[in-house]
């Protein structure tokens, strides 16, 4: 854990202030924008399978009461009685024959003949086959619109997913790309604050997060919501007593609902924070793994992680345990509504004021009712997981920690050629009241060379990083060529900088891309010069492929000294005008130090150059060496000068012998 000076946590996540959901909506907006057309699309298709999954048990009813149950009729000789008849087709040669087998069973309603259900068991089975003709015909009628029903919900529902997948995919590379775009342009300040495992929890899980709304939230949840309104319209429709009665539990439903809501938000938001903080724990260990070993901490680092892990299995566990109160409540309710039903229902088909096919069809939307219901309680589970992931991603994407530019009327073009670098009267701190520079003041010509040297934790670094521009003085002014460098685009002033680190690092690609990625139209006679001038050629024809050898993470199969050979031959291969060497010869061998001087001597030459320098030795090429102590320069001059004055750079070249 690093601790500022004022004591806070600089790794802390930032506390998220009350859910503003609409206001998410509003921020995810323009990036939903570019495809409007296609989700208007899934939206007319949503509609259509809505449309066709209403229509089914409506089918089912139109069967039951037409063609399966036989109608209800009150004949006049029975004085009112209502009983369930068959009418029978007299135009019909088959079913005449039948009239005149069986007079005893017909009965007259009026101009019509009618046989009563209760007399049909007196039929042979193949004679109520011929009289129920229509009726079975109709069965297969309805069978057959049920079944295109189905499958053109089938083939509405891949198109939606298809393209709903689609549009999902490519919102969320947008989003994956705003994110890493702006992440790249942030100061290096930033990074310090933010460790590498939170910011690839956001650009990734995160990221995917907001994709399972975007796919599986927002087109369910609409399509429940036509749904839902859909049934109510058909329910009220079909008899509005019922449908009033069922409904009154809704409020209820709603209530639980909200509550649902209110507690789950908060245990999704701990979740994200929880899980970034693991990742950066577990990115912290990969990379500490050495060190850890060395220093037998895999206990406390054990211990420490457990905490961590504790606390997401915390909020995870609460997570999960509301949801396991909520998701029940709903079941529990959707069984006290289908009681309802049966028990209203049935009494109203007892009475014989509504038929079989009405209390089916009932039933079936009812069920139906409930689980977009249930559906819209998942998938709010899944929005709320997504509007936290929203709420840290907007954080990073509202940070303005970015290297400052001028505005358009101050912007100044970064000259051809670089004549000269003042410092004037620079400080600087990284925290506040710990100063590290103390009014620096020096200037650097034209294809000159200076050594920087000085105790660790002098300001040395600290100058680099100023004349880069991942920070701005606090007060002072650097300039080139008489202009104020702020006055200039940071990246075309990086386009005129290169530096070799003091540890470089080496990206998971070949050599080739590893030293000229962005040199388009170099020649093979040009990096062939480049390799000899930075010493690397030797090392490289060593290696299986050669410049093509595909290099492991931070280049460890490679030893120090070649690494650094690698970045001053990337350097060369930049072509800067200024060149920034930060303690380059402090981690390797008097051979391997002889190669880098000799290369740092051929990309010095005919350029502006700072080295920074702990062995003296390196410093020794410079045309004036200056000596940096407690942020101030103590010392000015050549090596000679400096050794005849007996001053502290004398002290130090005593020292290292």
């Amino acid at each position: 854990m690093t601790i500022m000076a004022d004591g806070t946590n600089i790794f802390e996540e930032k506390t998220l202030g009350k859910a503003r959901d609409v206001g998410l909506l509003r921020r995810l907006f323009p990036y939903v924008r570019p495809y409007y057309r296609l989700l208007s699309l899934v939206l007319i298709l949503i509609m259509l399978i809505t449309a066709a999954e209403l229509a089914i048990p409506y089918v089912t009813k139109i069967a039951i009461d037409h063609y399966i149950v036989p109608r209800e009729t009150t004949l006049h000789e029975d004085k009112g009685e209502r009983i369930r008849y068959l009418k029978v087709d007299r135009s019909d040669p088959e079913v005449r024959g039948i009239i005149n087998a069986y007079p005893g069973i017909i009965k007259r309603d009026g101009d019509a003949l009618i046989i009563p259900y209760g007399d049909l068991d007196q039929l042979p089975r193949e004679v109520i086959a011929k009289l129920r003709k229509d009726d079975l015909k109709g069965i297969s009628y309805a069978v057959s619109g049920l079944l295109v029903l189905i499958f053109v919900t089938f083939l509405l529902t891949t198109a939606q997913i298809l393209i709903m997948e689609f549009a999902g995919q490519r919102i969320m590379h947008d989003l994956r790309m705003r994110l890493f775009s702006h992440i790249q342009g942030l100061a290096v300040r930033f990074f310090t604050k933010n460790p590498v495992g939170r910011l690839v929890t956001r650009v990734t899980n995160d990221t995917q997060n907001m994709h399972e709304m975007f796919t599986s939230v927002i087109v369910f949840v609409i399509k429940d919501i036509f749904l839902v309104v859909g049934i109510t319209v058909v329910l009220f429709s079909i008899d509005w007593r019922l449908s009033l009665l069922v409904y009154l539990l809704f409020p209820l439903v709603f209530y639980t609902a909200y509550r649902f809501s209110r507690v789950a938000r908060g245990a999704f938001r701990t979740l994200r924070v929880k899980i970034a903080e693991i990742n950066s724990k577990f990115s912290e260990t990969i990379g500490g793994m050495q060190v850890i070993q060395l220093f037998n901490q895999a206990r406390a680092n054990y211990r420490a992680f457990k905490g961590i892990n504790g606390e997401y299995y915390r909020a995870a566990m609460e997570q999960i345990t509301v949801f396991a109160v909520f998701m029940p409540l709903i079941e529990l309710m959707s069984s006290v509504a289908l009681a309802i039903v049966i028990f209203y229902g049935g009494g109203s088909l007892l009475a014989e004021r509504i038929t079989l096919g009405t209390l089916v069809v009932f039933i079936s939307y009812l069920r139906m009712f409930f689980r977009p219901i249930r559906d819209m309680a998942e998938k709010y589970n899944i929005a709320l997981n997504a509007f936290s992931s929203a709420e840290r991603i907007f954080l990073i994407l509202d940070e303005d920690d970015a290297t400052p530019g001028a505005t358009a009327e101050d912007r100044k073009d970064i000259p051809e050629r670089i004549e000269s670098l003042v410092f004037d009267r620079v400080s600087f701190s990284y925290v506040a009241g710990e100063t590290i520079l103390d009014d620096i003041s020096f200037r650097i010509g034209a294809n000159e060379t200076i050594a920087v040297v000085g105790p660790t934790g002098a300001g040395k670094t600290t100058l680099v990083n100023l004349t880069t521009r991942f920070y701005d003085p606090d007060a002072g002014t650097i300039s080139m060529n008489g202009t104020d460098i702020r006055r200039f685009s940071a990246a075309h002033l990086r386009d005129k900088i290169a530096i070799v680190m003091q540890d470089p690092f080496i990206f998971s690609d070949t050599i080739r891309d590893n030293i000229f990625a962005g040199r388009t139209g170099i020649t093979e006679e040009k990096i062939e010069a480049i390799l000899e001038a930075s010493y690397c050629k030797s090392f490289i024809e060593r290696l299986p492929e050669g410049i093509e050898t595909e290099m492991t993470e931070g280049g460890s199969s490679l030893s120090s000294g070649e690494r650094q050979l690698l970045s001053i031959a990337r350097a060369l291969a930049h072509d800067p005008q200024l060149i920034i060497f930060d303690e380059a010869t402090s981690y390797i061998d008097s051979e391997t130090e002889d190669k880098i001087q000799n290369a740092l001597f051929n990309l010095a030459k005919n350029r502006m150059a700072i080295i920074i320098a702990h062995r003296l030795s390196t410093a020794r090429i410079a045309d004036r060496i200056m000596v940096l102590r407690d942020g101030k320069i103590i010392e000015t001059g050549t090596h000679d000068e400096l050794i005849t004055k007996k001053g502290f750079y004398y002290r130090l070249h005593e020292l290292q012998g």
